[in-house]
């Protein structure tokens, strides 16, 4: 299984980020987006899931899995590599950092809150950046 786990991680936005202050992002349609269910999923449940977790919940989800069959979709999801959080719109268009915790575990800041900051100059922490949507 290849996971997209972090720990002591801070994932800041992406250098061509367009915004400086945070969005939601918007519900386009009757269906949410994979970034609108990521969103929802950080937002109500700071350091509760690690990245895998919330990339199967939200391809569980858009897939209309049902809970019995997790554990053998889970297995089969992860049987191919996954783009981790740092390709996430979170990062890259929204303006939302991720912060990765000791046990893996994920909590968003928004990137014009003072936490953001602080986390953002964490010397303990590996600072890495979300990938850039356009190439240099």
């Amino acid at each position: 299984m290849k996971s997209t786990n972090y720990s002591n991680t801070f994932i800041a936005v992406a250098e061509d980020c367009p915004v400086s202050q945070a969005e939601i992002p918007p519900i386009r349609g009757n269906e949410k987006s994979a970034v609108n269910l990521q969103f929802e999923t950080l937002r109500d449940n700071p350091y509760r899931y690690t990245s895998d977790d919330i990339l199967f919940r939200v391809y569980a989800l858009k897939n209309h899995i049902p809970k019995s069959d997790y554990e053998s979709e889970r297995e089969f999801f992860f049987s191919k590599s996954q783009a981790c959080l740092r390709c996430s719109p979170l990062s890259k268009r929204y303006g939302w950092g991720t912060h990765h915790n000791a046990e893996g575990k994920v909590a968003l800041y928004a990137i014009d809150s003072d936490d953001y900051k602080k986390l953002a100059q964490d010397s303990a922490l590996t600072q890495v950046k979300a990938m850039r949507s356009k190439r240099k």
